[in-house]
């Protein structure tokens, strides 16, 4: 499904264990991904790299592509053109390979609720063909991991929001996946519930699994990813951490209360990083993109001019720098 001229790279990435230093595969690759829906363009030659042993947290409104290429990671769809490979693997050419390596844990929980939480596990269990002598080791292992024991006989439909999110993931764990996909993970629970989902899913990373999660909530993805890419009309225009990309896109906002409602802001407004200033009464904003804040220089313009009374700093929120690369609109 790519085109015969495009040379792909073989990319690994270096890591330290102790005093060892270990060359990996990425979990995953996406190269030059495109796929059409007649004439729509979906995903638009994406490429971009998720390392193992990381959280990864893929971003964007309704439309932007983010759907359809987790669909074709997850071998569900078929690429236009381009390549997905799935720790080494091609997903084309080693479908089963890659299914064995991946766990799916869908936004619509998909449980048995006649049954009770052990029999949706060993059905599940079954059905990926694991072996029988292991089966109730397994199975009570994992429900100790999410925090199940207690209700294992009982039927799921009785089961709270947050509680059937938990089986889920238990239950894309079962076959040992190294590489997690989450989609929408603590949609619809409560915050007690989340914070343990939360919990669970950065406990995967501390063991070694790769997480690749869809969100909604940029509160979650700036806690738990160590990187974000934001799509939005199938192309790629923003990958970082959380943190990069707040300070990147969305700086700060220094709030100075003074005894002058009249200084003069050229200064303020000709140093480097500072995008606009403007005066409401005694109450200075400053508003500073990027990573270094020239607080210092700030205060050496304002000493000579005026008494300063508080300061107040505020950084982006990663809503904020979402809205700033997407835009506002609404999305159908």
């Amino acid at each position: 499904m790519i085109q015969e001229d495009l040379a792909l790279p073989s990319v690994t990435f270096e890591i330290r264990q102790g005093t060892q230093t270990v060359n990996l595969l990425p979990a995953i690759e996406l190269y030059y991904l495109v796929k059409m829906f007649g004439a729509f363009c979906a995903i638009d030659h994406l490429s971009l790299t998720v390392r193992q042993g990381e959280i990864f947290g893929l971003l964007g409104p309704n439309g932007s592509g983010k759907t359809t290429t987790v669909n074709i990671i997850a071998g569900l769809l078929q690429p236009t053109s381009g390549m997905v490979r799935i720790f080494g693997h091609d997903i084309l050419e080693s479908t089963d390979q890659v299914r064995r390596l991946l766990g799916v844990v869908p936004q619509e929980t998909s449980l048995y609720e006649e049954l009770s939480a052990w029999d949706n596990l060993e059905f599940h269990y079954d059905l990926f063909g694991l072996p029988s002598k292991q089966k109730c080791a397994r199975i009570s292992a994992i429900l100790e991991l999410v925090q199940l024991v207690d209700r294992k006989h009982a039927r799921v439909g009785t089961f709270s929001g947050g509680m059937k999110r938990r089986l889920a993931l238990g239950r894309a764990l079962l076959h040992d996946p190294q590489l997690l996909y989450l989609d929408e993970p603590t949609l619809g629970v409560d915050v007690q519930s989340r914070n343990a989902l939360w919990t669970h899913i950065r406990s995967l990373r501390d063991a070694g699994k790769t997480v690749l999660l869809t969100t909604n909530y940029m509160e979650e993805a700036q806690a738990l990813c160590n990187r974000v890419a934001i799509l939005d009309h199938g192309l790629l225009i923003a990958i970082d951490s959380p943190e990069h990309l707040r300070q990147h896109y969305g700086g700060s906002t220094i709030t100075i209360t003074t005894r002058s409602s009249s200084l003069d802001l050229t200064p303020l407004k000709e140093l480097a990083g500072v995008d606009a200033a403007y005066q409401n009464g005694g109450q200075l904003t400053i508003h500073s993109r990027g990573a270094e804040v020239p607080v210092a220089a700030i205060f050496n313009i304002l000493a000579s001019q005026c008494e300063i009374l508080d300061v107040s700093f505020r950084s982006a929120s990663l809503d904020e720098v979402f809205l700033h690369l997407t835009g506002s609109a609404l999305r159908d």
